[in-house]
């Protein structure tokens, strides 16, 4: 079967097509952003999600910029890509690789001499971004191997796979590669409310590639897990600082649940998803639309003036974590946050 490829980036026509991630499971759905206004605003209706994916498209958005931009200096150009580069920034907060893939494609073009040269250069570093994310998450699947036993019963959390990243995945990624190497494991999804990206994209996901899943509503993970019907936990990340892990709304319970009964709990990331000079009390939490609580999918479930608090996400604190897997190996905080920043500084050695 063909790998699914959320993002695709055309810098001939320009534009960028992305599955639209709102439909799902009932409408499979391409659509083009044509503008950056355009790629914005499926970034805010979670049309596009998930941190890598995101990286991928922030990353896409500023080329966009550039290619779209009719200005005739350098200095209006740039000060152009710079106003949609804040376009951009501003659709959500938390995820640390949307700021990655932004920033990555702004250096190229800030270092070009040439608006010529900044188009070029734009689009050679969009592609690098989403290459590079594809070769990463097979490289997590590839790490992650060595933590996923024989017939393991694996629970995760919201959707870290192909649909979160440019291909294949990064929870989901260690999943399809135990798959694939012939081990006999099982799935459980957690719906992932309010807008049960586990229910509708993860189980989505894994039974288009024959994995064995089963969905299950978020509170039932600790019975389960008491049952001893629960092996390991693998869930992705949206950013990782010194002293915690920023992930879907939940993830913390399911950790807390998992430390108490003994079950190894893993995070599944790249490189790119870790801010290690922050910490967890500096980073703002992205809080949405009160209605994705009161009603699921246009379903009313809750009265229309009841208050409601909806972030988008939780910290787990890196005591409940066992490790992390990385495209370089699998770390743990605070205890390999040197060797995590010289990574990052380019001393990239397989560990």
């Amino acid at each position: 079967m063909e790998p699914l490829r959320p993002i695709l980036f055309h810098p001939h026509i320009p534009s960028i097509e992305y599955i639209e991630q709102t439909l799902l499971p009932d409408v499979y759905e391409v659509r083009t952003a044509s503008t950056v206004q355009d790629l914005a605003d499926a970034i805010k209706r979670l049309g596009i999600r998930g941190a890598p994916a995101l990286g991928c498209a922030g990353a896409c958005g500023v080329a966009l910029s550039a290619l779209l931009s009719r200005d005739d200096s350098l200095p209006e150009f740039l000060s152009g890509v710079r106003s949609d580069v804040n376009l951009l920034r501003n659709t959500r907060p938390t995820a640390v690789n949307l700021f990655y893939g932004i920033d990555q494609v702004l250096s190229a073009i800030e270092s070009s001499k040439s608006i010529e040269e900044a188009k070029s250069h734009a689009v050679n570093a969009a592609h690098e971004v989403i290459e590079a994310d594809r070769r990463t998450c097979h490289a997590i699947g590839k790490t992650g191997l060595s933590i996923v036993p024989e017939g393991a019963r694996i629970l995760t959390h919201c959707n870290a796979g192909a649909l979160a990243c440019a291909e294949w995945g990064t929870a989901l990624g260690v999943i399809r590669s135990a798959h694939e190497s012939g081990r006999n494991i099982s799935v459980y999804s957690c719906e992932t409310r309010p807008l049960l990206q586990g229910a509708r994209l993860t189980t989505w996901e894994l039974l288009r590639d024959g994995i064995d899943v089963t969905l299950i509503t978020d509170s039932m993970a600790a019975v389960l897990m008491r049952k001893g019907k629960i092996d390991l936990v693998v869930v992705g990340a949206d950013r990782i600082v010194s002293d915690a892990v920023f992930n879907k709304i939940g993830t913390y319970m399911h950790a807390v649940c998992a430390k108490a009964h003994n079950i190894p709990f893993y995070i599944a990331a790249p490189l790119s998803t870790f801010d290690e000079e922050s910490r967890e009390d500096l980073v703002i939490v992205e809080e949405r639309n009160p209605e994705e609580v009161r009603r699921v999918r246009n379903c009313i479930t809750g009265p229309s003036t009841v208050p409601v608090w909806n972030p988008a996400f939780d910290a787990t604190p890196s005591d409940l974590i066992s490790g992390i897997i990385t495209e370089y190996g699998i770390f743990s905080l605070p205890r390999d946050l040197e060797t995590i920043c010289q990574l990052k500084m380019g001393n990239k050695v397989v560990v």
